[in-house]
């Protein structure tokens, strides 16, 4: 299984149109070599950088069917995303539902945003907005394989 971004390559910084500092619109993300029985895909976006407890999360999409190779460039907030009829948008660390860019604090140095997807062998089974948390466990034993493309970004 391999994640790319054509916005950016592995390990380098996001443009700065898919951040706060700019339009905030998520990347297009493509999905690609998914191992025989996936049945659906999630995605989870943190930065394990941040200066919390726990990896900051900026965006949960799950309920993608195995057919997806292309996440579009600026999803929206919505709950139910237009042109994704099965995917659901879940919590971020904001509280919002859907992608919220790269806003790390000025001075706080480069931190590694995780666009990691994963290949499951069954439809989850979750409503309304999931978070991260609620995500992972629903998840359990059902992960075949997961991928992800690191972007980077900075504040100075």
């Amino acid at each position: 299984m391999n994640v790319t971004s054509p916005a950016f390559d592995m390990n380098q910084p996001i443009p700065v149109m898919y951040t706060e500092d700019g339009e905030d619109v998520s990347p297009p993300i493509h999905i690609g070599a998914m191992p025989e029985g996936t049945q659906e895909l999630a995605l989870i976006m943190d930065d394990p950088d941040a200066p919390i407890d726990e990896p900051w999360v900026h965006w949960v999409l799950c309920k993608l069917p195995a057919e997806t190779l292309v996440i579009p460039e600026g999803v929206g907030q919505d709950e139910r995303p237009v042109g994704m009829p099965l995917a659901l948008q879940g919590m971020n660390t904001w509280g919002t539902i859907g992608y919220r860019g790269p806003a790390p604090p000025k001075g706080h140095g480069v931190h590694h945003y995780h666009f990691r997807v994963y290949a499951l062998r069954e439809p989850l089974d979750v409503r309304g907005p999931v978070g991260k948390h609620d995500l992972l466990q629903a998840m359990m034993g059902m992960v075949l394989a997961e991928a992800e493309v690191v972007g980077t970004y900075e504040r100075k």
